[in-house]
C-alpha cells in the first residue's frame, strides 16, 4: 500500500475510534472503529495491534492537548483565571468522553508513553496551581495532583443526570473552585497524593480486559 494510503488509513481510524471511545467508551469493539472509519478490520490491527495501543494513542493526544493549553495558559496574567480555564478543559474532556476516565484507571496507564503524557500533565497542572498559590488566589496547601484529580470529582458528581443536563458539571467546577480558596480553609486530615502513589496505582491495575 502506498506509504499515503497507509497513512490516510491511520488517520481514519484514529478519528472513528476517538468518536466510538467518547461515546461508547471502552468497551467499544475494533470491528466497530473498523466499520465507522469505513477499513478492513485486519487495516485497524495493522496500525495498532491492540486496542490497548490504540486506546493510549488516543489517550497520549487527548493529555497532549490539555498540556499544550496549560503551556498557553501560564502566561495568563490572571493566574486563578488560568487554572479555572485549566480544569474547565480538563473537566469537559471527561465529561464528554467515556473513555478517557476509564482509560485513566485501567490498562492505558500501564502503557509507558501514556504515563509519561500523564507526569507531563501533573507538571502542567502543578505549574499553574503554584502560580494561583504565589498570588494568594488559592489555599496553599493544594497541590498540581489535586487539581487533576478534582476533573474526575466534577465529571462524576454530574455523571448521574449528565445526559439531561450535560453541562451541570460547571457547577460542581465552580463548588469545587470556591472551596480552593483560602479565606475559610481549614487544615486537611491528609497530604496530598504524590507522584508515587500514581506510579503505585498504575502498577496495581489489572491487566489488559480484551
Amino acid at each position: 500500500m502506498p506509504r499515503a494510503d497507509a497513512a490516510r488509513n491511520r488517520q481514519l481510524v484514529l478519528a472513528a475510534a476517538s468518536a466510538e471511545l467518547a461515546a461508547h467508551g471502552l468497551d467499544v469493539s475494533m470491528a466497530r472503529i473498523a466499520a465507522r472509519a469505513g477499513v478492513a478490520k485486519g487495516t485497524v490491527f495493522n496500525h495498532f495491534p491492540t486496542k490497548e495501543d490504540l486506546v493510549a494513542e488516543i489517550f497520549e493526544d487527548r493529555i497532549g492537548g490539555l498540556v499544550a493549553l496549560g503551556a498557553e495558559l501560564r502566561g495568563a496574567d490572571d493566574p486563578a483565571d488560568a487554572l479555572l480555564r485549566f480544569m474547565v478543559a480538563g473537566i469537559e474532556l471527561q465529561a464528554t468522553d467515556r473513555s478517557f476516565c476509564e482509560a485513566a484507571t485501567s490498562i492505558s496507564r500501564a502503557d509507558p508513553r501514556v504515563r509519561a503524557a500523564s507526569g507531563r500533565l501533573a507538571e502542567t497542572a502543578e505549574q499553574l496551581t503554584r502560580r494561583a498559590r504565589d498570588a494568594g488566589a488559592i489555599r496553599a496547601d493544594v497541590t498540581g495532583h489535586d487539581i487533576v484529580l478534582l476533573f474526575n470529582a466534577a465529571a462524576q458528581a454530574a455523571a448521574p443526570v449528565g445526559a439531561a443536563a450535560p453541562g451541570l458539571w460547571r457547577r460542581y467546577l465552580h463548588l469545587i473552585f470556591d472551596g480552593l480558596a483560602p479565606g475559610s480553609a481549614h487544615e486537611l486530615p491528609v497530604p496530598a497524593p504524590t507522584a508515587a502513589d500514581f506510579t503505585a496505582a498504575a502498577s496495581a491495575d489489572p491487566g489488559p480486559t480484551g
